[in-house]
This record gives C-alpha cells, sequence and structure tokens, in this order.
C-alpha cells in the first residue's frame, strides 16, 4: 500500500471510528433526532449505525477491504446527514448557518468515502480492463476479417 493510501485511510476513518463508539456508549440526543425525524425503533437504528460506523471505521483503517467499508460508511453518512443537519427547518439564522456548515462537511466526506470507494490500490479497475480487453478483441477480430477477406479476394 502506498505511503498516501496508508496514511489517509486512517484519517477519513477516524471520524466514523469515534462517532460509532460515542453513538453506541451514548445513544441519547441521536435517538431523539431519529424519533424527530418520525422513523420507527430510532434507537436499534442508532445502533446499527453506529456499529457499521465503528466497524467500517476500523476495516477502513486497517485496510482491510477498504473498498466495501468506505461503501457501507458512506451508506451510514447519508441518512445521517439527513437526520443530524436539516438545516433547511431551522428558523433561528446562527443555528442554520452551523447545521449547514456539518451538513457541507458531511457531504465532503461522502466524496472521500466515493473515493476510497473507488480506489483500486494502483491495480487496473474492472471497467478500464474490460475496455482494453474488449478493444484488443475488436482489433484482432479487425485484423483477421481483412486477412479473410486478402484470402477470398487476392
Amino acid at each position: 500500500m502506498s505511503p498516501i493510501r496508508s496514511l489517509a485511510r486512517p484519517m477519513l476513518a477516524g471520524t466514523y471510528v469515534f462517532g460509532g463508539a460515542s453513538a453506541l456508549r451514548s445513544p441519547g440526543a441521536r435517538v431523539e433526532a431519529v424519533r424527530a425525524a418520525g422513523l420507527s425503533e430510532p434507537e436499534k437504528l442508532v445502533r446499527a449505525n453506529a456499529a457499521t460506523m465503528l466497524v467500517g471505521g476500523l476495516a477502513l483503517a486497517t485496510g482491510r477491504l477498504p473498498r466495501l467499508s468506505a461503501l457501507a460508511l458512506a451508506a451510514t453518512l447519508v441518512p445521517t446527514t439527513y437526520v443530524g443537519h436539516p438545516f433547511w427547518s431551522e428558523q433561528d439564522k446562527a443555528a442554520k448557518q452551523g447545521q449547514q456548515i456539518q451538513f457541507l462537511k458531511n457531504l465532503s466526506m461522502l466524496g472521500g468515502l466515493l473515493f476510497a470507494a473507488t480506489d483500486t490500490g494502483g491495480r487496473e479497475s474492472l471497467p478500464h480492463a474490460a475496455g482494453r480487453l474488449s478493444s484488443r478483441a475488436a482489433k484482432k477480430a479487425s485484423k483477421a476479417a481483412r486477412k479473410a477477406e486478402a484470402r477470398l479476394h487476392p
């Protein structure tokens, strides 16, 4: 693994490890936010989200299944951001600005997770490999067709 990846993954994962552990220890305010959003069984949802954040964060930080863990963390971040930072419903200008900042911070983190989810570690991606192989096959087929044509019409 490159030095950049070795440094970046734990840096990105730290928020999720800390947040997940914190939510498992003390889910209180988060449960109320989920309840206020109208979702059923808010404590179970908060604990499941927290466990996913903790396990996914640890996996990303240690480089174990980094693409899958980044994708799982991205999946937890979407509802967390929507429920946790509803700036659109704030009436107080200062509170609204604070929620917007947190919302945009989470959006930035989502972007980082999407980068991590698509990072191939320097190896060729599947779409790129498929394109390269299909181009090569098309060239070979074209060459074979030209040869066959030349044999039929000398």
